[in-house]
């Protein structure tokens, strides 16, 4: 059944709008479950809805819904997503990407070893964070020192099952770059849950976006920083490579 996560009695609505013009509604909203599926325009007709189009509306909208949890189809685009994503924290609810599991995908692990790693994973996260603080720190007050930019970087990474989650990482220097230290506060997602210590390389949603659909499956993992790590340094090794074959080219 299709439905608006806007009411009558809804605080931030008034009425149904009409479509004027050439505004049309950019997505349909479909209620399942305490769940709210965000989808690409389809043959259903719904009127258009400007708080769609407003991320401080819909923040207050989602606030006063009953909605438990958002899935969104990547299809909607990078900026559509982001919009949600946005309202979707600012409201504290849950949103993921709907993808399809796979079964090859399918998590077979027994629970409660998945519990075990996960606490785990916690524990040897804060100790690591205690070893590495001193460099942290350092690097920290390098770059307050030579920028007026944020230090860390809160960029949309997706999770297990698709979840959405804000991955922190230092901004990014030649130095940081170079040596991989940008990703140190990727430990903080790790102790959060959100991360493994291992694991499959950890998308961006704008990186997530350029996949197919078979290889979004993988995104149903829990992903790893050391894996993340490796990705990025063998990425970013082979774009030094290639730049110097090019020059003596």
């Amino acid at each position: 059944m299709t439905t608006s996560i806007i009411s009558a009695s809804d605080p931030c609505y008034s009425e149904t709008q009409t479509q004027k013009g050439d505004r049309h509604p950019y997505c349909t909203l479909v209620w399942r479950r305490d769940q709210l599926l965000v989808k690409p325009l389809g043959n259903l007709k719904q009127p258009y809805l400007p708080v769609l189009d407003d991320e401080q509306l819909l923040v207050e909208c989602l606030k006063h819904s009953s909605v438990k949890l958002v899935r969104i189809d990547p299809k909607l685009g990078e900026a559509k997503l982001n919009l949600w994503a946005n309202a979707c924290e600012q409201a504290s609810k849950p949103i993921y990407l709907r993808i399809n599991s796979g079964k090859n995908y399918r998590i077979s692990e027994n629970s409660l070893l998945k519990t075990f790693k996960r606490l785990g994973d916690r524990i040897v996260a804060l100790l690591f964070l205690l070893v590495i603080s001193p460099i942290a720190l350092g690097l920290a007050l390098l770059m307050q020192l030579s920028s007026s930019e944020p230090i860390l970087e809160r960029e949309w990474h997706v999770g297990e099952r698709g979840r959405l989650f804000r991955g922190f990482k230092f901004r990014t220097t030649a130095l940081s770059k170079k040596t991989g230290l940008h990703n140190l506060p990727l430990i903080l997602n790790v102790v959060r849950g959100e991360m493994s210590l291992t694991g499959p390389r950890c998308w961006t949603l704008a990186e997530a976006l350029e996949l197919s659909a078979k290889e979004q499956q993988q995104l149903n993992q829990l992903p790893g920083v050391v894996g993340s790590w490796q990705v990025e340094q063998a990425e970013s090794n082979q774009l030094i490579l290639d730049s110097v074959n090019s020059f003596e080219l």
